[in-house]
């Protein structure tokens, strides 16, 4: 079992991500339906009704998925994309995050405040450090992740993270291993993808992104 609560020995299912032709593990994966008015929906749940199709969740792949009409290739009929997917989806992603960081929260499996945080990390209870984007670099330099891979979400804001945590405005977290996390850890890392990524993929099986 990973310090973050995903079982390393977990063979997770792999689909084909329409843009970049690349087969990778559903969990680095934005799954989409087909909506009844022909609309594509993003499924950041993956609990909606109907064959899924899969796009890298990356801002240059869906763009390019969205401008190549490959949404309608893969569905086998014409189906209309919504706006500035990129967009669309970061923004379900990183409600999905804080979502799940609140019902960790309200489970005890996740705190916040420095000296808690900091407890849970040096004693172990903590599997995974949270901490916001616009925080200070010399504050986050005092806690350190805690070994391992997975262990460290840096992906929302002080604010996102502040509605997660019911304050205005929250710096550090940690996460207990178990519970939510795994999915929690999984969600952040797409949303970290999104928020990084500024290069631009090209069409066509085996095609890497940056």
């Amino acid at each position: 079992m990973a310090r973050g609560g995903r079982d390393k020995n977990r063979e997770d299912p792999e689909r084909k991500c329409i843009a970049t032709g690349e087969i990778s593990p559903k969990v680095g994966l934005v799954r989409f339906v087909v909506g009844p008015d022909a609309q594509i929906v993003p499924d950041i749940n993956g609990k909606l009704p109907g064959r899924g199709i899969y796009v890298s969740a990356e801002r240059s792949a869906l763009a390019l998925a969205a401008k190549k009409k490959l949404f309608s290739r893969a569905a086998k009929q014409q189906v209309s994309v919504p706006d500035d997917l990129p967009a669309l989806v970061e923004t379900l992603l990183k409600d999905r995050v804080i979502g799940l960081l609140s019902l960790a929260r309200k489970a005890g499996d996740a705190v916040t405040g420095f000296e808690k945080v900091k407890e849970w990390i040096v004693s172990g209870q903590g599997a995974v450090l949270i901490q916001a984007s616009d925080g200070s670099e010399r504050g986050k330099s005092k806690l350190r992740p805690p070994d391992g891979e997975e262990t460290y979400i840096g992906s929302l804001t002080g604010s996102e993270l502040g509605l997660a945590f019911g304050r205005e405005n929250v710096i550090h977290g940690a996460l207990a291993a178990g519970g939510l996390t795994t999915r929690v850890v999984e969600e952040a890392a797409k949303l970290k993808s999104m928020r990084e990524d500024i290069g631009g993929p090209t069409a066509g099986k085996g095609t890497k992104t940056t």
